[in-house]
């Protein structure tokens, strides 16, 4: 059996995985190449709200972590394609799993914050 890993724990490796899976545009980057890859221009298109810096920066750090592929074409006008990988594969199913509940309770989250907004702050000390 491998190492037994904790995410609780302050120094153990997985918290950075969990960091990267948790990180604000993962999730979209994740999920936008579900279906194959794409170019960068494609990628900022379908992921609404992204700014190209933070596309840039996500897509890296992506790479880094091996979950994505970055392919060059030496074509004219030379194009690049990211890809997720058999590592970036296996993290859709969970990711599904999380879009999936997060859009079925849009109105659950929706009317808690409307009820949380309508109530006075009680200071619990």
């Amino acid at each position: 059996m491998g190492k037994a890993y904790n995410v609780m724990a302050a120094t153990c490796p997985s918290r950075t995985v969990l960091h990267r899976i948790g990180a604000r545009w993962t999730v979209f980057v994740v999920n936008a190449l579900d279906d194959g890859p794409r170019r960068f221009t494609d990628l900022k298109a379908h992921i609404q709200g992204i700014t190209p810096k933070v596309l840039t920066e996500t897509l890296r750090s992506l790479e880094v972590d091996g979950l994505i592929s970055r392919h060059e074409y030496a074509e004219n006008p030379p194009h690049v394609e990211y890809a997720l990988t058999p590592l970036g594969r296996s993290l859709l199913v969970p990711l599904r799993a999380v879009r999936l509940w997060a859009e079925q309770h849009v109105p659950e989250i929706q009317a808690a914050r409307a009820h949380h907004e309508n109530q006075p702050y009680a200071d619990p000390a």
